[in-house]
């Protein structure tokens, strides 16, 4: 939706791509941006899990193309 991926992946390979886009979300935001550390389920989470989810879908993106 946000990358344009979402309809030639399948549901198990966007579920993936969220939990490991959170991951890098979190690590992104509390290494290197100063942010405090996510914990709980809250709108700032929730924009931190989807800005890596797209940061991740970026890297995807450009790899394949090579």
């Amino acid at each position: 939706m946000i990358v344009g991926k979402n309809a030639s992946m399948g549901a198990v390979a966007n579920i993936i791509t969220g939990i490991v886009g959170s991951f890098i979300g979190g690590f992104i935001a509390s290494n290197f941006l100063g942010a405090g550390k996510v914990s709980g389920f809250n709108l700032y989470s929730f924009l931190i899990a989807i800005a890596g989810s797209v940061i991740l879908l970026l890297i995807v993106n450009a790899v394949k193309r090579r």
